[in-house]
């Protein structure tokens, strides 16, 4: 049986397909043992109130700062400066670790110049 020689072309892509499948395998590896499994931290930042046709929205992002995922991530915005306060909820199915996902609240009153309070109302880990 003749033994067929191996061309530069060949090797480089095998030399390319090896690096790639060893440095996903040693990541995988490595975020497996040093994950501290720390809690979800979920953090609220609001956006710039925008004007729609019956109302206004804002936009909520929700951040997720912890090891774990989150899962039925129940938010509250109050807007406060008018006769009495309007509040808007909303739930985020899940926030993966180290991510940020985006959701709006709408208002009747303009949000502009009032005073917005966002908050977690809750959430599930998995």
């Amino acid at each position: 049986m003749k033994k067929v020689k191996k061309n530069r072309v060949e090797w480089s892509v095998f030399a390319v397909s090896l690096v790639l499948v060893l440095g996903t395998l040693g990541y995988l590896v490595y975020e497996g043992a040093r994950a501290d499994k720390a809690a979800p931290d979920i953090g609220v930042r609001l956006g710039t109130p925008e004007r729609r046709t019956q109302d206004f929205v804002v936009p909520v992002f929700v951040t997720n700062s912890g090891d774990e995922t989150a899962e039925g991530v129940q938010i509250e915005v109050v807007l406060e400066g008018g006769a009495e306060p309007e509040r808007g909820e909303f739930t985020i199915a899940f926030v993966p670790r180290r991510a940020t996902r985006e959701g709006w609240v709408a208002f009747r009153s303009d949000p502009r110049g009032a005073r917005l309070t966002p908050r977690v109302l809750g959430y599930e880990k998995p």
